[in-house]
């Protein structure tokens, strides 16, 4: 993947959100001397590269009332676990889910699911929601409640 300088700059200028303005694009191509059409192009170019995921909005769920946020782990069979992970990230309450090695004997739990709500009595009844969906390919389950923010930023590159 082949990042040259000016894919930098826009990842750099980028890095920390997009300007609240009605044209966000424009105005960094302003701030970086190029055209609003070739920072669009260059952002669309490095998504199919895989060098970015996506452009996307990341609002604070805690101050939207979401306080209650737990990473529900699951022990789902081996061969199942690819299939029903699609289905458990693609549920609206779902912000984070993916694979992991186990760490046996003391943590057989291969599936990972953040859960969010209001508070942990709804994060339980979507909990619920992700038991029913594993069905019998669940074997075990567990629930990580969070108690504090530790980092709420992306990876930053230094320029140059």
């Amino acid at each position: 993947m082949k990042v040259d300088t000016i894919d930098r700059r826009i990842i750099a200028a980028t890095q920390g959100g997009l300007p609240l303005t009605p044209a966000p694009y424009a105005e960094i191509a302003g701030w970086l001397g190029l055209s609003e059409q070739e920072v669009i192009a260059r952002l669309a170019a490095m998504q199919d590269r895989g060098v970015i995921r996506r452009i996307a909005l990341a609002p604070n769920h805690y101050a939207l009332g979401v306080t209650a946020n737990g990473m529900s782990v699951w022990d789902v069979a081996d061969d199942r676990a690819a299939a029903l992970g699609e289905r458990v990230g693609a549920l609206d309450f779902v912000s984070h889910c993916y694979l992991r090695p186990r760490a046996l004997p003391d943590w057989p739990y291969n599936l990972f699911a953040m859960v969010h709500g209001r508070d942990r009595a709804e994060v339980e009844a979507k909990r619920e929601e992700i038991a029913a969906l594993l069905g019998d390919a669940c074997r075990a389950r567990d629930i990580l409640y969070s108690t504090r923010i530790l980092k709420k930023t992306g990876l930053r590159l230094k320029e140059g």
